[in-house]
């Protein structure tokens, strides 16, 4: 089988579309090792050591390419290829890509899967995306919201557009004390209760709910006064989250940690005793999945793919992400042991659960079953 993998990164950069690319990849060579792969990165430039790969894999580079002229050049090398060596399947990880599969679909009738995520598939208004979306072969969605919002939206066929939730690295997240390092660095004492988020600090992603949680801040502090709230994560939007911080006089207790490289981000998690993003624009949150692996309680918007993550309520807290009373509220009777769910009080349980429902061998083995599925694909799978 030939596989041709249209990605926008998978090297250079760990947000959650790269992260899904990555572990999509992964599953892909590890499901069919003797399958050829060529794979085309938008925005990358080089290979590199975090990830590893097939030695048949072939990679084409387009990063290198000037920026004004990169997404046209980038599709003709996507069509030229599949013209040139006709794979057996395209796999697209963002739906802009998806316009090119159909062009190769109508001219050699390659089939194509594509990946929905978050906000790229909601409210689509690109007549030429639409069109993709109608002829896609199958439309991977990260969870049971998007998939809603896709089929609501552009009427597809609810037989094309399945659900391959998002996955995480269950040996790099785990449970863990509190660490000396970071208590110092950010002059926090052991028992002190802490708020985490996770986020990019940017003006298109202020939909994350950080703004709401520091509003929420002032009512959590008059039953815990010694709060204190962290955020991870840096962007163009920083310099106005510190104007209201100091508007709302929490100088004092909220740490904007600014980027945190990655083998640092595990011990954020566990210097948490609850991991608060009450987002209203996630097509998933793989932040959540990270945090429930360390055994910490979550909270996160009831509007978005929050839902699907923390599964309805069972693993963690769902709250209207525009109530700043309800979630203060709920972060304050998480932090004093007085929330209803008490699983969010078990972290061996919400790890064991999280893993059980989202960890890379579950991602594996549904991806696995579409590809038997599929009545252009299921003998290759099956073999």
């Amino acid at each position: 089988m030939n596989i041709h993998l249209w990605l926008p990164q998978l090297f250079s950069f760990n947000g959650g579309i790269q992260i899904y690319s990555a572990f999509l990849f992964q599953a892909l060579q590890n499901l069919f090792p003797d399958s050829r792969y060529e794979v085309f990165l938008k925005h990358d430039v080089e290979t590199s050591s975090s990830i590893t790969y097939l030695p048949q894999t072939q990679f084409h580079f387009a990063g290198g390419l000037p920026t004004k002229f990169r997404t046209p050049l980038f599709a003709a090398q996507l069509v030229g290829n599949g013209l040139i060596k006709k794979p057996d399947l395209v796999l697209a990880t963002h739906l802009n890509f998806a316009v090119a599969s159909l062009i190769l679909k109508r001219l050699v009738g390659i089939p194509y899967w594509v990946v929905a995520h978050g906000i790229e598939a909601w409210n689509i208004q690109n007549r030429a995306v639409k069109t993709a979306l109608m002829e896609a072969d199958l439309i991977l969605a990260v969870s049971s919201y998007t998939r809603d919002r896709l089929l609501k939206e552009q009427n597809l066929d609810p037989q094309k557009v399945i659900i391959l939730p998002n996955t995480f690295d269950t040996h790099r997240f785990q449970p863990a004390p509190k660490s000396d390092y970071l208590l110092a660095k950010h002059n926090l004492q052991p028992t002190q209760p802490v708020i985490l988020t996770v986020a990019r600090l940017s003006a298109g992603e202020q939909y994350k709910g950080h703004d709401q949680v520091l509003q929420a801040l002032p009512q959590i502090r008059q039953s815990i006064p010694d709060v204190h709230y962290v955020i991870v994560g840096q962007g163009s939007d920083r310099p106005r989250i510190e104007q209201l911080i100091a508007q709302l006089k929490l100088q004092d207790c909220v740490t904007l940690a600014g980027f945190v490289p990655d083998q640092q981000l595990c011990d954020y998690y566990n210097l948490c005793d609850v991991f608060a993003m009450p987002s209203k624009g996630e097509g998933f949150g793989i932040v959540y999945l990270e945090a429930l692996a360390c055994g910490k309680a979550v909270l996160g918007g009831n509007q978005d793919g929050a839902i699907d993550a923390l599964c309805h309520g069972k693993l963690g807290a769902l709250v209207n992400p525009d109530d700043v009373e309800a979630i203060a509220q709920t972060l304050t009777e998480i932090l004093m042991k007085k929330y209803s769910n008490t699983l969010i009080y078990q972290p061996d349980s919400l790890r064991s659960l999280v893993i059980d429902t989202f960890g890379f061998e579950k991602f594996q083995l549904t991806l696995h079953q579409f590809f038997q599925k599929s009545p252009l694909l299921s003998n290759i799978a099956n073999f």
